[in-house]
């Protein structure tokens, strides 16, 4: 029986994957245009690839054209691009198409990773959530590297999960996680938590058995990620692991007024450079001072970071607006706008309501029940009253998500691997862009890891069969 379970979920999963690659499909090849904003850079750097030339550009040195090595960018997007426009072209639609094979190797991947953690139903609900979000359906025209990143952190936690007792689980995804910081260089931030995977439910078997095989999976991230770095020393102006963008994002979220992107100038700090590395680790350095100079206005920017981060789903619509304005004049955009930023306060909220469980299995006469239900009605409460402002804090809800599962409240359901990865998830970029600046596009990574947790909120107490033929605990994080 538990074969037939089995083989109907693997079914499922990829069924949902393939209805899941339609609606991108179409998006891909109807509303991609030529890439705008960052969009224009990973373009860019991809066709160069493509033609042989490398990571680089062409500037002008005494009236002559001379080759220049890039790594302001992080090179995994345009590298991946570059491969399939040397394949099939550099045409428009090339890399949205791609954009939809990763969407719907997501939803598959959410599914796989769900039922590791959640009931049969449950985990259909996720997969389903999101092989039909609005926000990661529409990001598919957009050139950027969100969805990739997205994809190859689910794949490096689905690889520990299922292959934990296995020297298999730390070499794939430490493998994929070498790929994945290739991609955004936020991605080593992820090493720490596999050890949530590669553990077990106390304390002892996560120091002892998931840090060591955590430690091991990020040497062979590492390792994946040391040509580049070998890459970036021997031509650059100096040695940077991935990027040069770390310090200059550092910079912009202590000089900005806003908590978001902001333009940095030479009287910023930084007048005079000669390199990338040397500017990225100019604009470093006054990072660091400004903050030492002035804490209590770096902490007070942090709400302003995560509301920017969180609030509101907004950009793939600016971004299409951008490259196609008659197509996307501004009631076209507040109408996508509006069903995005629905869809991920739903999200957030299931998020939050998972760390208690929305349906309890306890019986009136429990206390655990009344605690429970004191969280819960506190948590909806906060959102109703959130909405009615003109600014809503609704960022607070995900934000505390995580501290309300490590405060292991009477009744609260109690986390297995999968579960902790993924709270450990949010609270992660959670701690990324209070320190950096915050743009809605950045949750978009760990979006299909909420659609994930916003099921887990529909708690049941009964335990069911995993499609991987384990029967998981029967805690409130599981079936």
């Amino acid at each position: 029986m538990s074969a037939v379970l089995a083989s109907r979920d693997h079914r499922f999963s990829l069924g949902l994957a393939l209805a899941a690659l339609i609606p991108r499909l179409y998006v891909a090849l109807a509303w991609a245009r030529e890439p705008v904003w960052d969009g224009h850079y990973y373009h860019f750097g991809a066709t160069r690839i493509a033609a042989g030339l490398g990571y680089s550009e062409d500037v002008l040195v005494g009236g002559h054209l001379t080759w220049s090595p890039w790594c302001h960018y992080p090179v995994g997007y345009s590298g991946l691009l570059g491969l399939f426009y040397k394949l099939l072209g550099s045409g428009l639609w090339v890399g949205p198409v791609l954009n939809a094979c990763v969407g719907a190797l997501t939803v598959w991947i959410v599914h796989r990773l769900a039922r590791m953690y959640l009931s049969h139903w449950r985990a259909r609900i996720a997969g389903l959530l999101c092989a039909f979000h609005p926000g990661l359906m529409l990001y598919t025209a957009v050139l950027m590297s969100e969805p990739l990143a997205a994809a190859s952190v689910a794949l490096a936690g689905y690889f520990a999960a299922r292959y934990r007792a296995h020297w298999a689980g730390i070499v794939l995804s430490g493998v994929v996680l070498g790929l994945s910081v290739l991609v955004r260089p936020t991605g080593l931030f992820v090493v720490p938590l596999l050890a949530f995977l590669f553990g077990g439910p106390t304390w002892r078997e996560l120091l002892f058995r998931g840090v060591p095989k955590a430690a091991m999976a990020g040497v062979v991230t590492l390792l994946v990620v040391s040509p580049w770095t070998l890459r970036n020393c021997r031509v650059m102006d100096g040695c940077a692991l991935v990027s040069t963008n770390g310090g200059w994002n550092l910079a912009i979220g202590v000089i900005s007024e806003t908590g978001r992107f902001d333009t940095l100038r030479g009287s910023d700090g930084c007048p005079v450079v000669t390199g990338q590395v040397q500017q990225d680790r100019c604009w470093a350095e006054v990072g660091k001072r400004r903050i030492l100079e002035r804490p209590g206005r770096w902490l007070s920017l942090i709400p302003l970071k995560l509301r920017h981060t969180y609030n509101h789903e907004s950009f793939a619509a600016g971004y299409l607006g951008e490259a196609n304005p008659e197509a996307w004049p501004e009631p076209r955009r507040a109408w996508w706008r509006q069903r995005m930023t629905i869809s991920h306060h739903l999200l957030m909220l299931g998020t939050t309501l998972a760390a208690f469980g929305l349906v309890t299995p306890f019986t009136r006469r429990d206390r655990r029940f009344w605690i429970q239900a004191a969280g819960v009605a506190s948590v909806l409460l906060f959102a109703c009253l959130a909405l009615q402002t003109a600014e809503p804090q609704l960022f607070y809800l995900i934000a505390l998500a995580p501290l309300l599962v490590l405060m292991c409240l009477p009744g609260a359901p109690e986390q297995n691997h999968v579960g902790r990865f993924l709270f450990g998830l949010v609270f992660m970029t959670t701690l990324t862009h209070a320190v950096f600046f915050g743009d809605d596009r950045y949750h978009l990574t760990i979006s299909p890891m909420l659609c994930i947790l916003a099921a887990a909120a529909l708690r049941v107490s009964k335990p069911n069969l995993a499609a991987d033929g384990d029967l998981l605990r029967n805690t409130g994080g599981t079936p």
